[in-house]
């Protein structure tokens, strides 16, 4: 049995909750941790903004609650009409992480059977107490920038692969393995998005977004490649052309990096252009369909070479570190 850095954090905050809660004089002690427990999210900004919402729906219970309880009486039946006002109002007011929480602080108010000074800031001490711990607990977090430079290079491995393979101008069950390769690569740029967001929420102030941004410009890239390849298997090249475009997709396997600014990748491009030019006329409709076919092939080649190009001019100050 293997126990988490979160499940020790969230022991750890429940346990201090509760003492602090009972150290200072707190009634109902115990509902600090349990708070505590609800309220340690999966990364620092997100367990904040867990607090918040809870600290400003509990302000929302106690007034509803109030209003009920000295209205109708301290009974269930009260606490049902309760939970049917404070629901839809906390749904509008987008504060739904304090639904469970407040309401289980409420039947203190019912417990007690009375409203009073003391015992409203008893509840929000409780609520601040938990909430509270569980930011602490959560400044510290594991530091998931090596992952995801891990997960950098090993997309970076997946591209040069491809681009390799593609080089040789595949055919049938090759060119199928190719676009299925593909489809992995982007199952995994999407998995890096999902990480590199957790990692700008372990953030309070300043949110890093390269990661983030990589990864979509990377997913960005595989659309155009899936592209390319689809292509592949619809066109046909001229022999001296193909020389040339193999020889081109073959130096981009071979530089493909996140240091890459694209720039002599772009002018080789543009040379094929100009070969492709060169190219006697089409002499029917099916010579002319292929090359506009082919002419999208080099589209989709240069903007996928553009795409980083332009994610290098931007994050150019983070690249070059």
């Amino acid at each position: 049995m293997r126990i988490g850095l979160r499940t020790v954090k969230t022991a750890i905050a429940s346990v201090l909750a509760m003492y602090i809660a009972q150290w200072i004089g707190l009634h109902f002690a115990a509902s600090a941790g349990v708070i505590a427990i609800l309220s340690l999210a999966g990364t620092k900004k997100n367990s904040l903004h867990t607090g918040i919402e809870r600290l400003l729906s509990l302000v929302v219970a106690t007034l509803v609650s109030f209003c009920i309880f000295e209205w109708v009486g301290f009974s269930p039946l009260s606490f049902g009409i309760y939970l049917l006002l404070f629901i839809p109002i906390v749904v509008k007011l987008k504060l739904t992480e304090g639904i469970v929480v407040s309401s289980v602080l409420v039947t203190h108010y019912l417990t007690e059977a009375h409203f009073s000074l003391s015992l409203i800031g008893n509840e929000f001490l409780l609520m601040g107490i938990g909430a509270g711990m569980a930011v602490v607990m959560n400044l510290y977090m594991p530091d998931r920038k090596k992952e995801l430079v891990k997960q950098q290079r090993a997309a970076e491995e997946l591209f040069r692969a491809l681009l390799w393979d593609l080089s040789i101008w595949p055919t049938g069950d090759q060119l199928a393995q190719l676009i299925e390769d593909s489809r992995d690569l982007m199952k995994k740029l999407h998995e890096g998005q999902k990480q590199a967001r957790l990692y700008q929420e372990d953030h309070f102030f300043e949110e890093p977004i390269y990661f983030e941004e990589y990864f979509l410009m990377r997913s960005a890239q595989v659309r155009m490649l899936q592209d390319m390849l689809i292509l592949q298997r619809t066109i046909a090249v001229d022999s001296a052309l193909l020389v040339e475009l193999k020889e081109v997709l073959a130096f981009t396997a071979q530089t493909f990096a996140e240091k890459n600014d694209g720039t002599l990748l772009l002018e080789k491009v543009e040379a094929l252009f100009l070969f492709y030019q060169r190219q006697a006329l089409p002499k029917n409709r099916d010579e002319f369909e292929n090359r506009a076919r082919l002419f999208q092939f080099l589209q989709s080649f240069k903007g996928f070479i553009e795409i980083k190009s332009e994610f290098f001019d931007t994050f150019q100050h983070v690249v070059q570190k």
